[in-house]
């Protein structure tokens, strides 16, 4: 049974949520709400930035939600309503408040009634947002916890304008330094509230893939997962919190046909022109300079492309970094061994080409292969960051690329629908394919 503890700040992993899955798991919440009454933080001041921590300026602040002047922004959970107070004053944005809690909704509109730009809102934001206009941008700070993603998310998605950013806090490491859990369930937590009795509740605590498997599920690019950690200050505090940040995807259009997917390695004709498939980098960090060449693998079967999930949400083929002393022919096959399980020779190794492109101050360079056969079945190995190996039809390649295995594969194939960075092209056999950029 985990714990979690509220801070001075307001912020308490348990803001006010903004939904509750069932009646039985809102009512404790009801028995303490008359005591957050008496809890006065930044009454009258608020906060001068916007915290996703229990810990003052530990993170960044509101400027990972963007340019939020004039538009429409979801506070989910807004509990005492400081944070929304904060964005509306200092930002200029149009905030609405939604909190579930009647206590705290008492408390932001006692406080902040009269706020421009802040409008205070009491009920569940996902009945909310079945009649709300879109919103330009959304964030929760640690309220989410409570609400089964399952529902929370399709209402998100539905309630935000295509690119809009949606920011999470979330717990990942409690008191105890109990760590996420692996599956998509509640689990007991126990809550500190000042000098009360700890109160036990339902929380989502679920690792970082998890919930990005459950937001690109639903309709979002997750670009990027932090965990923020206390200052030294407070070192022996294990908990830990998730920042995620995602962006709801634009719709996509409808197929314009039921035929069976088409891999022989030749695009299968369409009605229509093929809706573009989006790409990003791991993370907003280049990459170290040791791993600063590395191959692609393009192993292309009966059933499509392969392709895994790297640990930061990317999907990508095959490949890695060059080691010292090996071809890259060499590289390929130990690659595809380490990552895939599948079995290739030399004579199976085809090499495309070099693929230069900039990261920072770093030069990038990705070698592009085709594997012509192999040996065995795909399958995760557990101490490699890529896994979950699936094949994918050229026709119906998924969003979230890896940039440089976009890269790879516009190279090989100019026809597929894949934006990503530009790089330079030069093919080892120029007589198939011309330099230039890709």
């Amino acid at each position: 049974m985990g714990t979690c503890r509220p801070s001075p700040n307001g912020w308490s992993g348990l803001r006010g949520r903004a939904s509750v899955p069932e009646r039985l798991e809102w009512t404790p919440w009801e028995g303490v709400g008359p005591q957050r009454l008496e809890w006065t933080p930044w009454e009258g001041v608020g906060p001068q930035r916007l915290e996703w921590t229990p810990w003052e300026g530990v993170g960044p602040g509101a400027e990972i939600l963007g340019d939020v002047s004039g538009q429409r922004v979801l506070d989910i959970g807004s509990g005492p309503g400081h944070h929304a107070v904060h964005l509306a004053r200092t930002y200029d944005a149009r905030v609405t408040a939604i909190e579930l809690s009647v206590t705290q909704h008492q408390r932001a509109i006692g406080t902040h009634a009269g706020t421009p730009g802040v409008r205070f809102v009491h009920g569940d934001v996902i009945d909310h947002l079945r009649t709300a206009q879109p919103f330009d941008a959304a964030y929760a700070i640690g309220s989410l916890a409570f609400t089964d993603p399952h529902r929370s998310l399709p209402a998100l998605r539905d309630g935000l304008r295509p690119g809009a950013p949606l920011v999470l806090s979330l717990l990942h490491t409690d008191l105890h330094g109990r760590g996420p859990s692996t599956t998509v369930a509640p689990r007991e937590q126990m809550i500190l509230l000042r000098d009360n009795p700890p109160l036990a509740t339902q929380m989502w605590v679920l690792a970082p893939r998890l919930w990005e498997d459950l937001l690109t599920g639903h309709g979002f690019r997750v670009e990027a997962i932090d965990l923020l950690r206390p200052s030294d200050e407070n070192e022996n505090n294990p908990v830990v919190q998730q920042l995620i940040r995602a962006r709801r995807l634009p719709d996509r259009p409808a197929p314009t046909s039921s035929r069976p997917a088409h891999v022989s390695g030749r695009p299968a004709p369409t009605s229509s022109r093929p809706a573009r498939i989006s790409s990003r980098p791991r993370t907003p960090r280049p990459p170290a300079p040791h791993a600063a060449i590395g191959v692609g693998a393009i192993v292309l079967g009966d059933q499509g492309l392969l392709l895994g999930r790297h640990r930061h949400g990317t999907l990508e083929l095959p490949g890695g970094t060059v080691e010292a002393g090996e071809s890259l022919e060499e590289t390929v096959i130990r690659e595809l061994a380490e990552e895939t399980g599948l079995i290739a020779r030399p004579d199976d190794v085809t090499l495309l080409g070099t693929l230069l492109d900039h990261v920072g101050d770093v030069v990038r360079v990705s070698v592009g292969a085709i594997v012509n056969a192999w040996q065995g079945e795909p399958f995760t190995r557990p101490d490699e960051s890529v896994g979950d190996w699936a094949w994918y039809p050229l026709d119906q390649l998924p969003d979230d690329l890896f940039v440089c295995s976009a890269q790879i594969l516009t190279a090989w194939r100019p026809d597929l629908p894949i934006d990503h960075a530009p790089a330079h092209f030069t093919p080892y056999d120029r007589r198939t394919a011309p330099s230039g950029d890709v």
